[in-house]
């Protein structure tokens, strides 16, 4: 009894680590800023399909697609990239990637909420990608603590309080770093360390930008 409530936990703790997949969190928040009810849920449908498109494309199907290709060539040993070292070059791909992301979206008419987002989505995966240099950090965590400083930013900007969106987002941070306590995959300090990261510099940097 007690092994096979340890495989149901593993599993969900499994599938809650794929679905909230540190790739997926900026697509996650781009669809939370357009959800909320604030001006910026009013901008036009095609304006939010071309952000989704270019986000889900340059940051969720571009990197995804080279796993195969690191797998291939032995830069990763497995598709969750538990080892640090093995994190090190698809970071840096990832990085470029946003860094693209952003100059593309700053060139674009849209708020500079949106753009203040992107760019902090390019600045957080730098620096994780140089913390990873030396330590590993949970970059699950990061993204779930990024949600909910977006949350929080989006509700004191925008002037409306968006509770549910509050508590989603907590509750996300919650299950996630609990799921990668309990595959073994991060100690406590690893996975707070990147909640705290992810909340504080998205705050920090959509603040000042």
């Amino acid at each position: 009894m007690n092994e096979e409530r340890i495989g149901s936990g593993g599993s969900l703790a499994k599938i809650a680590s794929v679905v909230f997949h540190p790739l997926l969190m900026p697509l996650y928040g781009m669809l939370i800023i357009f959800s909320a009810p604030t001006l910026l849920g009013y901008l036009p449908f095609p304006v939010k399909r071309l952000l989704v498109i270019i986000i889900l494309i340059n940051n969720v199907i571009l990197p995804a697609s080279l796993l195969p290709f690191f797998k291939y060539r032995q830069v990763i040993t497995s598709w969750s990239i538990d080892i640090r070292s093995e994190r090190i070059i698809p970071l840096l791909l990832t990085t470029l990637l946003y860094a693209s992301t952003s100059y593309i979206i700053h060139r674009l008419p849209v708020p500079v909420f949106i753009k203040s987002f992107i760019l902090a989505a390019f600045i957080l995966s730098l620096v994780v990608t140089v913390i990873t240099f030396w330590w590993k950090i949970s970059l699950h965590s990061v993204g779930a603590g990024a949600l909910i400083g977006l949350v929080l930013l989006l509700s004191f900007k925008m002037y409306t309080p968006l509770v549910w969106y509050l508590v989603f987002s907590i509750v996300t941070g919650g299950i996630l770093l609990s799921s990668r306590l309990s595959l073994n995959i991060h100690s406590p300090s690893q996975v707070w360390a990147g909640l705290l990261t992810g909340l504080a510099g998205l705050i920090v940097v959509m603040y000042l930008f």
